[in-house]
């Protein structure tokens, strides 16, 4: 009888022939860490791409507290750098599907600009810095030590502030080390725009927001900023804050997944940005007496 190990190298053909190499996908994360950021992702893009999940910024890590060290600033060029080098040292298999959150957008677009041949395409998830200023909770975090209302703060929802993310939290920032990494990257980040970028962006782009995201201080804004790029789709998710990639996990793993292999032919009616945009504009009270009037961007 032949033996179960003989059985599979005559197999092996069949096995080899079935092979699909899967495209490089590298998540990157914002200015919460990467375990913090894709824990409800990996799993799912795993099954269609080679994931990717670089620790460019780690807050009590060497590399980043040796940097300040030497006198740097730990801004979106460093990060960039940092994203840069992973790529080309670890990954070599350009171009590269990106997707980011947050701060991380900014990484990717500055990366897209620098050297657009190792962008195939880019998913930015709740990007900072494209328009208007953005009200950071892990700066009242850092200074009232109220970490329940800095988590809180980033969902819709608060049932995803979890007990354990909370106390995840606070034992993070009782580390001094830690501690210092984050005000570093606050002082070097906060306020950096990447508006400049976007008109020049080749690359083709979904941008994913939260029509409830209290982080960004102006999300209309950024949507008609973000319109800038070329080839980018955009949708709006309702009832979803700053972090719709762990708050409506199911439904943007899906809208990555197809967007990367070109199967998003069409946006639902309900994630559409012009709805969002109509909503707001409804909303928005009407100048009279002692109000400035709206800026409006064309």
């Amino acid at each position: 009888m032949m033996s179960t190990d003989m059985r599979k190298w005559f197999d092996l053909p069949m096995l080899v022939h079935s092979y699909k190499r899967r495209a490089p996908l590298v998540l990157v994360n914002g200015l919460a860490e990467q375990p913090e950021s894709w824990f409800a992702n990996r799993a799912h893009l795993a099954r269609q791409f080679d994931v990717k999940i670089p620790e460019i910024l780690v807050y009590d890590g060497d590399p980043l507290h040796d940097w300040i060290e030497r006198g740097g600033e730990a801004n979106v060029a460093y990060l960039t750098d940092r994203l840069e080098r992973f790529l080309d040292d670890y990954v070599q298999r350009p171009p590269y599907h990106l997707v980011g959150s947050s701060l991380g957008c900014q990484v990717i677009l500055a990366l897209a600009a620098r050297r657009p041949a190792l962008v195939a395409k880019m998913v930015l998830i709740a990007p900072s810095g494209l328009h208007g200023g953005e009200n950071l909770p892990i700066v009242e975090g850092v200074r009232r030590s109220d970490y329940d209302k800095l988590v809180r703060s980033v969902f819709h929802q608060g049932r995803f502030a979890s007990d354990e993310l909370v106390q995840a939290f606070e034992r993070k920032f009782q580390d001094r080390r830690w501690k210092r990494g984050v005000l570093r990257v606050l002082k070097a980040t906060v306020g950096h725009s990447s508006a400049d970028l976007l008109a020049g962006v080749e690359t083709p782009a979904l941008v994913i927001w939260g029509a409830s995201d209290q982080v960004l201080s102006d999300v209309p804004g950024s949507i008609r900023a973000a319109a800038q790029m070329k080839r980018a789709i955009q949708v709006v998710i309702p009832n979803c804050g700053h972090a719709p990639q762990i708050e409506k996990a199911r439904l943007v793993n899906q809208l990555v997944s197809r967007f990367l292999r070109d199967k998003l032919r069409t946006i639902p009616p309900a994630l559409e940005p012009a709805r969002f945009l109509a909503r707001h504009a409804e909303r928005r009270p009407t100048p009279g007496r002692g109000q400035a009037r709206p800026l409006v961007i064309q």
